[in-house]
């Protein structure tokens, strides 16, 4: 199989079917390197600019929800089209990323691409679009909606301080806020992390 057939078959596999051309086309019209990987609790997805490399490397994780996935992929070819287009000293998070951000979502941005709910909470979020799409806690809690949910499933955001929880098998008690991260101590060492506020946990009574 070659490469553009390989694409488009992971294209149809892990973004809303009525998307998986216009994926495919993002990805035709300037080639990059395309990963799907383990997943990250750190985040969804990344791009970085390499000088020292001719083909850019984009990498989203396996474990997301088409509707996820595929906000994600857009996400990641803003910034790289950004940097292509305007250059490497702009912020990653900036002006330009926001535009091409915008630009690249206004062809998938219908309810034939995404359901309504999500819909809503997409168009108000690209009003003016977070670093993240767990930065904006109402997108967060539409997207968390489409998760398989495990029993005793809950976002970080929404547990009270001091809720006890667990997290890849390992557990925490909930501390303070710091903007879109929260403070947490691990229960068998002590030791404090910063995890995401949108993190899928398992609350424990």
């Amino acid at each position: 199989m070659k490469n553009e057939d390989k694409f488009f078959a992971a294209f149809q596999k892990h973004v809303p079917e009525a998307a998986a051309q216009y994926c495919w086309n993002l990805w035709k019209e300037k080639p990059f390197n395309f990963f799907i990987t383990k997943a990250r609790q750190s985040k969804l997805g990344d791009f970085r600019y390499r000088r020292d490399r001719k083909i850019q490397t984009i990498t989203i994780n396996h474990d997301l929800h088409p509707y996820q996935f595929l906000v994600t992929f857009i996400h990641e070819v803003a910034h790289f089209r950004a940097f292509e287009k305007y250059g490497l000293e702009i912020l990653p998070h900036g002006l330009e990323w926001k535009m091409a951000f915008r630009e690249l979502m206004a062809p998938v941005l219908n309810d034939s691409v995404f359901p309504k709910d999500i819909l809503h909470a997409l168009k108000r979020h690209m009003q003016n679009p977070k670093a993240s799409s767990g930065a904006d806690l109402f997108l967060g809690r539409v997207m968390r909606g489409y998760e398989q949910s495990d029993a005793g499933g809950a976002l970080l955001v929404d547990l009270p301080v001091g809720g006890i929880f667990e997290l890849q098998g390992r557990r925490f008690k909930k501390e303070l806020t710091r903007r879109t991260r929260i403070l947490c101590a691990e229960l068998n060492t002590g030791r404090k992390y910063l995890i995401s506020a949108h993190a899928a946990v398992k609350k424990i009574d």
